[in-house]
């Protein structure tokens, strides 16, 4: 494969990702000069925030992404070991751009990284990922020209005592005291931040696979699939605990199980967050996106917000809420976005908010959500198919007739009478996507199983 098909299938929509073997310490430098052409400026104010997880090839990736910054005279500053949501605090703290090296949940033997303009401003592949793939490709083809000013030099700096006092401040942290849970760090990020974060708090943490190991010797860090949950459930179970919370691997994606160890879906999370944010914040527009249950624009309506509907992806999240001046956003994969956060997400803002409301409440997890636990969903489903597009014209018009609503904001989202579903293309994987929702597990089971029936069987 050569240089172009390598970084055409490392630069994703949202951020780069691939095997060790794709991205090579040349590949690694070569998206250094794009990310400095593009993001950087020579001196200190222009210079490029560093920061990675825990994978053994983090070091290397960031040591080649710095010379290649360093080469066209930009300075970058180096962080060291952080979580994502650190990173993105460190751009906004800093007001400089950043990439972090990581590939958040993917298995061992990935790396990756996400990349931010200062201010945390996400950048995507059509706000700049693009363009630093194109100079990279350049570089590894030896037709752009070396430079000729001085390198870039290189600073240090610890940005975690700021981001621990900022984060404390988005709650009341003696509302927490006495309070014990556990939490699952799936040997990744969140082993060195929730440490950094609870040190100074009266609250018992059992900390499961805190241990720093990009080979994720335990379980994957992706507690969205529930296999990775089974640990922190027995634990949460046999030890009597009110919750506990997991984490993936770089730590921006928070998850929770209930004292029975059953998990919780993000959307509950997310109405019981912007419920505690609106009152904060009476009035304010709270951002959902089309996955996420319909229970969430309900909460939020009724508790004096604005609910505004998007579609998936960070990039296009945040940018709304710039637009819209959203308090808070939510996403049925864990991610959770806030205002007074730079606008980032935060699995450890939103698991500070959370545990508020528990201490506060002094009830067990499933009791503070039950009241929000109005629908069953089918989890999210990922199906193969010859022509996505075709499949979901095919389903747009097998439910024509019995739709009660139809729309088209983020792949195909269609209402029936007691249920709804949207399918659509994946960002990141050559999959498409299917959610459904019921009003009860029959509407539920009804609707899935017809779209199944129509979307896997074109002769149906």
């Amino acid at each position: 494969m050569d240089d172009r098909s390598v970084l055409d299938r490392l630069v994703k929509a949202y951020d780069v990702r691939g095997t060790d073997d794709e991205l090579s310490e040349d590949v690694a430098r070569a998206l250094g000069v794009g990310i400095a052409e593009v993001l950087g400026s020579p001196g200190l104010d222009g210079a490029v925030a560093l920061a990675h997880d825990m994978r053994p090839s983090s070091p290397m990736i960031v040591a080649a992404l710095s010379a290649g910054i360093r080469s066209r005279g930009v300075d970058v500053v180096l962080l060291g070991l952080l979580s994502t949501d650190a990173l993105s605090f460190a751009s906004g703290h800093l007001g400089r751009a950043g990439v972090m090296v990581t590939a958040s949940h993917n298995p061992a033997g990935h790396n990756g990284m996400k990349v931010c303009r200062a201010g945390a401003v996400p950048v995507a592949l059509d706000t700049g990922l693009a363009e630093i793939r194109d100079v990279a490709a350049q570089v590894l083809a030896g037709v752009l020209p070396d430079a000729t000013m001085d390198p870039g030099s290189v600073h240090h700096d610890d940005v975690t005592a700021a981001f621990v006092a900022h984060v404390h401040a988005v709650v009341d942290t003696s509302t927490l005291a006495g309070l014990h849970l556990a939490a699952d760090a799936g040997n990744g990020m969140a082993g060195r931040m929730v440490p950094l974060v609870f040190a100074d708090l009266d609250v018992e943490v059992d900390e499961l696979f805190f241990d720093l190991d990009g080979t994720f010797p335990n379980h994957p860090a992706n507690p969205l699939d529930p296999a990775n949950l089974v640990d922190l459930a027995a634990h949460v179970v046999a030890h009597d605990l009110p919750l506990g919370l997991a984490f993936d691997g770089d730590a921006d994606r928070m998850f929770a199980v209930d004292e029975r160890g059953e998990p919780v879906p993000s959307s509950l999370v997310g109405a019981v967050v912007a419920e505690r944010l609106l009152a904060r914040h009476p009035g304010a527009t709270v951002l959902y996106n089309v996955i996420c249950s319909r229970t969430v624009p309900e909460v939020i309506e009724a508790a004096g917000g604005t609910a505004v509907r998007t579609r998936v992806g960070h990039s296009l999240i945040k940018a709304r809420m710039a637009e819209t001046d959203a308090v808070f956003a939510v996403e049925h994969s864990g991610h959770y976005y806030f205002r007074d956060f730079f606008r980032a997400d935060s699995g450890i803002v939103a698991a500070l908010v959370l545990l508020e409301v528990v201490a506060e409440a002094g009830l067990p997890l499933s009791e503070v959500v039950a009241p929000y636990d109005r629908r069953v969903a089918s989890g999210e489903h990922d199906l193969e198919v010859d022509d996505p597009d075709d499949a979901i014209e095919r389903l747009a018009t097998a439910m024509a007739d019995d739709a009660v609503a139809m729309d088209r904001m983020d792949g195909l989202t269609v209402d029936v009478a007691d249920a709804w579903c949207n399918l659509r293309p994946s960002n990141t994987e050559p999959v498409l996507r299917l959610n459904v929702e019921g009003d009860d597990r029959p509407a539920m089971a009804r609707l899935f199983d017809r779209v199944m029936a129509i979307v896997t069987d074109p002769a149906a």
